[in-house]
């Protein structure tokens, strides 16, 4: 065997490419050590995103390259990860205990944004992130029923509520607060207040992302989100269908305006595979939002089937995710989930946890 190098490792690792970052494991910077003894290697990878459930399948892509391109046979891989801050948009504070909040949005009703957002935050979770999840749609919250939640959240204090929790995930919403056939009959302002007292009063502990599920539309509640919460990305969800893709540019370009940065696209309903019969059928139209991602020079994250499983299992308080970990519309969420992350892991970091304060005592 011909002596190994590290020259040659780094090689081999350059050839490793992140389908997350569209980019090899050097560039993106995962590559946190490398220890050579001998005929073995011990290689640490530190990456950006969470990455538990993928861990062993990048393990077996490093270990392969490193045995073809470096000639070592016994690499020794270990795979962690690191969640930062990253900036937000300029004049707004950041929120406390809550590294990065995500908003999932949609010009248009109805194309799955919900289901999206409850699945991308399980499918974070998974992959060994503190996840939070906010249901920012004050006239229809679905987020308690998808999540399997009911009754009220405590405070302790009197003055902040505790989330609610289930499957690893903090969540909050108006739901929680009201009876699920009430009506809430309110004005822009009261809807843009109730909205910022669920996410400033809420205590969320320490968390990595926070998931806002935004009502569909341009209104009110998405102008406070972009004005008034620290967002650091969103993600568009849209269907293949025209007009929803409409709609969803209009989405797209007010998070543009306001310099929020938009990690990429969801592209729900996309194709339906029939149960009986295996015959796929683009009923929605096909390659809208692949269009749309590239004419806006963004990323399309994935793209979901319409499947009636999906539907089933939010209604009945057990997203895919959980409910079925291992199947094929489970691994797009959490594929989608890895991406968004990654793409996120670019911006920015925020530094202003590590300014010093500057206090003036008289002595």
């Amino acid at each position: 065997m011909s002596e190994v190098s590290r020259e040659k490792i780094e090689s081999a690792l350059e050839l490793v490419i992140d389908p997350h970052f569209d980019q090899s494991l050097l560039a993106s910077k995962a590559v946190q050590d490398i220890r050579i003894a001998g005929d073995s290697v011990n290689i640490d990878l530190v990456m950006s995103y969470p990455c538990e459930r993928w861990a062993d399948t990048l393990t077996t892509m490093v270990q392969e390259s490193v045995a073809t391109h470096a000639g070592v046979s016994n690499a020794v891989v270990n795979v962690s990860h690191k969640i930062i801050a990253h900036s937000v948009q300029h004049g707004v504070k950041r929120l406390e205990n809550v590294k990065n909040i995500i908003a999932v949005a949609s010009g248009k009703g109805g194309v799955g944004k919900s289901t999206t957002s409850a699945n991308l935050a399980l499918a974070l979770a998974s992959e060994g992130a503190t996840v939070g999840l906010l249901d920012a749609d004050i006239y229809g919250p679905s987020q308690p029923r998808m999540m399997g939640l009911s009754g009220q959240p405590e405070s302790i204090d009197g003055k902040s509520l505790e989330p609610m929790e289930n499957y690893g995930v903090q969540t909050m919403s108006i739901g929680f607060l009201i009876d699920e056939e009430t009506p809430m009959i309110w004005r822009g302002p009261m809807v843009t207040q109730a909205l910022e007292q669920l996410l400033n009063d809420t205590k969320w502990r320490d968390l990595d992302y926070l998931i806002i599920d935004l009502p569909p539309g341009t209104g009110d509640t998405q102008l406070t989100l972009a004005q008034k919460v620290p967002v650091s990305g969103a993600i568009i969800v849209t269907t293949p269908q025209d007009i929803a893709l409409l709609d969803a540019r209009k989405g797209l370009k007010m998070f543009e305006k306001v310099e929020v940065p938009i990690l990429g696209i969801v592209e729900n309903m996309s194709t339906h595979i029939c149960r009986e019969c295996g015959h796929e059928e683009p009923i929605f139209g096909k390659g809208g939002g692949q269009t749309m991602a590239s004419e806006a020079g963004i990323d399309l994250l994935g793209s979901l089937p319409l499947e009636l499983n999906i539907r089933l299992q939010a209604d009945t308080g057990k997203p895919t995710v959980v409910s079925e970990p291992n199947g094929r519309a489970a691994d797009i969420y959490r594929e989608i989930a890895r991406r968004a992350a990654a793409r996120l892991s670019t911006q920015a970091k925020d530094y202003t946890s590590k300014f010093p304060n500057i206090v003036i005592q008289n002595t």
